[in-house]
């Protein structure tokens, strides 16, 4: 006889997944054979249908006290997948990024930022080691701010670490969110700080060559602990060190989508002298006037510019 209930996977190593219940129970499955016929892995964050032969489960159980005959029988719909780090249905990331030690690439940061906007993935930029730099952690918190971002300002003595907290008891019960970010950010530091609980693992920057060493080597998902001063809902992902964010069939995106990824551009567009603006040098264009104005900050359309080069010459197959 078989049972059948819903979960989300928190974790995923060499073909075991464990699955959280609505309960709060873990159990341990394998995923069916023809997942991999029909293309689909299994992702840390996924929705899943779990089928268990419960006369197995009556009769062993693994060392772990796992209930055995439990099988991933179904991947329910996804909202978004990365393929680095590996999840999937994100609700909000956390981008850190170094005031200094590492200095921070703006470049990159707006990438990624562009990226999250495409797959409808609400971006917080976390500003890490402001005590080091507290004139460029301002310079960043007033530019990001003015462009419609929630930014969050911390110090390595754990100032700043209540907004983060205060932004955490926002969440519902099925909001997932991970920290993502260049290691040697402090990215894990931080997470120890704010959930003593979880025992990540931290890295220490190479005094070498000035970058982070890899140290968080598999993505886990964390139900929220409570807190003294309220209860934090939803889950956590604590994922790998990773150069570049990817999501899945994505090269990029097209370059006619590029504007609608910068948000501080939205209420520009389509108030062009020009249908087919490029945003980019055309006469009459109103996000160029917005940026003569200073309403757009010049740094960023820069990014616009190099993506958007990057991205014109693109061909569907290419991507």
């Amino acid at each position: 006889m078989n049972t059948v209930w819903d979960g989300i996977i928190v974790r995923g190593i060499g073909g075991l997944y464990t699955v959280r219940d609505a309960s709060g129970r873990e159990t341990d499955c394998r995923a069916r054979g023809n997942f991999r016929h029909e293309g689909m892995t299994p992702l840390v964050g996924d929705r899943v249908r779990v089928s268990v032969d419960t006369e197995a489960a009556r009769e062993s159980s693994d060392t772990r006290g796992a209930q055995t005959g439990a099988m991933l029988a179904e991947i329910l719909p996804r909202r978004n997948a990365l393929i680095r780090p590996a999840m999937a249905n994100l609700d909000v990331m956390f981008v850190t990024a170094a005031a200094r030690d590492p200095d921070p690439s703006l470049r990159f940061l707006d990438k990624l930022l562009c990226i999250l906007e495409e797959n409808r993935i609400e971006p917080v930029l976390v500003v890490t080691k402001a005590d080091l730099d507290a004139h460029r952690a301002a310079q960043m918190r007033t530019k990001y701010e003015r462009c419609g971002f929630t930014v969050l300002v911390t110090e390595e003595g754990g100032a700043g670490d209540a907004e983060i907290a205060a932004y955490l008891r926002t969440f519902g019960d099925e909001t997932t969110a991970a920290f993502c970010g260049a290691s040697g950010v402090g990215k894990s530091t931080l997470m120890n700080r704010l959930f003593g609980r979880l025992d990540l693992e931290t890295g220490v920057i190479s005094e070498k060559i000035a970058r982070g060493k890899h140290t968080t080597r598999d993505v886990r998902l964390f139900s929220l602990p409570a807190v003294t001063d309220g209860t934090y809902r939803g889950f956590l992902a604590d994922t790998p060190g990773f150069s570049m964010l990817d999501f899945v069939r994505f090269d990029f995106f097209s370059v006619e989508a590029l504007p609608y990824t910068f948000r501080e551009f939205l209420p520009y567009i389509g108030r062009c002298r020009y249908t087919k603006c490029t945003h980019t040098k055309e006469d009459g264009c109103a996000i160029l006037d917005a940026v003569a104005e200073k309403a757009i900050p010049k740094s960023r359309h820069t990014s616009y510019l190099e993506m958007y080069d990057a991205l014109k010459d693109k061909r569907d197959w290419d991507k």
